[in-house]
């Protein structure tokens, strides 16, 4: 099987998606069902399984330690170390970031255990009503406009009030996006507030998605080219890695570093700093390891 043998067959997509859709079950009851090909609006394109294809360069995405930012000389560095990969890459993995390994290792083990647990009652949570609902589970919200799958499953939780603690507690720690903002405020030259001034980082949001193990990765992806109609981006990956960034024309990975945080610039940070910050493409690999969030 190849992606331009299946996408020259005359077969009807909408009908796929619908029964795949009508399931209210996702990627992983596919995954348990113990498909061995993959179904059809998971292959990608012709052009994508070229690009899958593409030869990858060797570089990594730059680290940034947080560690000493109160001291000046320290958080001038670090400033000029946040400019030059959100000017170069926008992207770029953070250490010593204050967020506590239990708080990391309870984000990764809730989101497991929420996307493992019986259909039926993930089921209660499952919508397409992309503004509406504050837990929202889905597979593949756009599938109807793309007509092409992504291979994964998300939990999406808007507007938090009382939802599940290990969440809650996550979100508290991850004002460390405060103190980023804070931090690239300064990259543009500008007072630290600035940023958060202008209400950049009032709104809040987790997407917390499930890549299963699955067949033919090379003809489909766990998430697909896109940049982040955001802000901010803070992303925590476990340590199975397929995350891509796109640099100079080449795929890189990043590397997951135990207890990382990885950050991207944003599509409106980008146009607010008048493209000074880049809003990078990047993606997430396929793979037959699994599963991962």
């Amino acid at each position: 099987m190849d992606c331009q043998a299946e996408f020259t067959m005359d077969y009807d997509p909408f009908k796929e998606i619908k029964a795949f859709d009508d399931t209210k079950a996702g990627v992983k009851r596919l995954v348990d069902a113990g498909i061995v090909e993959i179904p059809r609006i998971f292959i990608r394109p012709p052009n994508e399984c070229a690009e899958l294809k593409m030869s990858k360069s060797t570089q990594q995405i730059p680290v940034v330690d947080l560690s000493g930012i109160q001291v000046q000389d320290r958080r001038k560095q670090v400033v000029d170390e946040i400019r030059e990969a959100s000017v170069k890459w926008g992207f770029f993995q953070l250490i010593n970031h204050g967020v506590p390994p239990s708080v990391l290792e309870g984000m990764v083990d809730g989101t497991r255990k929420f996307h493992e647990q019986d259909a039926e009652l993930k089921k209660e949570y499952y919508s397409r009503d992309l503004m509406g609902k504050r837990v929202r589970y889905e597979s593949n919200p756009l599938i109807y406009q793309t007509n092409t799958a992504q291979r994964r499953d998300t939990l999406n939780i808007t507007r938090l009030t009382s939802v599940l603690k290990t969440y809650l507690e996550y979100i508290n720690h991850v004002k460390l996006g405060e103190t980023l903002f804070d931090l690239l405020s300064e990259a543009l030259g500008l007072k630290p507030d600035h940023l958060k001034a202008m209400e950049c980082s009032k709104g809040q949001a987790l997407a917390c998605h499930y890549y299963p193990a699955y067949p033919q990765p090379e003809l489909t992806l766990g998430t697909s080219k896109n940049t982040d109609p955001a802000f901010l981006t803070i992303l925590l990956q476990d340590q199975s890695g397929g995350l891509q960034v796109m640099h100079n024309n080449q795929w890189v990975d990043v590397e997951p570093i135990e207890q990382g945080l990885v950050v991207n610039i944003g599509d409106f940070l980008q146009v607010l700093s008048n493209d000074k910050f880049v809003s990078v493409n990047h993606r997430v690999l396929a793979n037959k390891i699994g599963p991962r969030c």
